[in-house]
């Protein structure tokens, strides 16, 4: 004789109870790391999480939503690679080259990312979504922190240092931005995407060299 099919529900192996926000975030992730932020698609996260799209409105209203969770996300991915090179940068050397070198490693952890993790990258700074539009959303790594303010804090310890003049430091942020970002882009989207690994990072020195030389 046949047994009767078990009438209850198969289990869920997505995630947890009561963890469902999480399992979408996690899901909207994943989609980002392999497509960019075009690829987060509220219903593909629903899917992956194991449950039906009218689940996840309770957690986010709208596909834009969950972007911009999944951009702070991102964004806090982004600094806690750069704490990484901070962290690797050491304490050796007088102030000046420390400061020096704190720059440096933000530059690097910034670029090694980008080349890393491209689509999570796209994601954190090429949607026109602003980051301040996800209240309660942590875009820092450890410290707190985002990406631009680890960079200011950077800058801000080169002046105490004495290696920029007080003068330069407003709006510095911007340009030693926009220039190791203008390279990253080049790398992942542009010209010089397909260049050698080692010739892609002896280019990212070098540029961090003329970023601190400009300052």
């Amino acid at each position: 004789m046949s047994s009767l099919p078990d009438p209850s529900p198969p289990a869920r192996s997505t995630y947890r109870h009561g963890d469902l926000r999480r399992a979408l975030l996690d899901a909207g992730v994943e989609l980002a790391r392999a497509g960019g932020p075009e690829a987060v698609v509220l219903r593909e996260a629903t899917r992956r999480a194991g449950v039906v799209p009218n689940a996840a409105y309770r957690h986010f209203a709208s596909r834009l939503a969950l972007l911009q969770a999944v951009r702070a996300a991102a964004l806090s991915a982004v600094a806690r690679a750069m704490e990484e090179e901070l962290a690797g940068a050491g304490a050796a050397g007088d102030p000046l080259a420390r400061a020096r070198a704190s720059v440096r490693a933000v530059g690097t952890g910034y670029l090694r990312f980008a080349q890393a993790e491209t689509g999570l990258f796209r994601t954190a700074f090429a949607t026109p979504v602003d980051i301040d539009d996800a209240p309660g959303e942590v875009k820092g790594g450890a410290s707190g922190l985002n990406p631009f303010e680890l960079l200011g804090a950077a800058l801000d310890r080169l002046v105490a240092a004495g290696g920029m003049a007080p003068e330069r430091r407003p709006g510095a942020e911007f340009l030693a931005w926009s220039a190791v970002h203008g390279l990253a882009l080049l790398i992942i989207d542009g010209p010089l995407r397909g260049l050698p690994a080692s010739q892609a990072e002896v280019l990212g020195q070098r540029l961090l060299d003329m970023v601190e030389k400009g300052l």
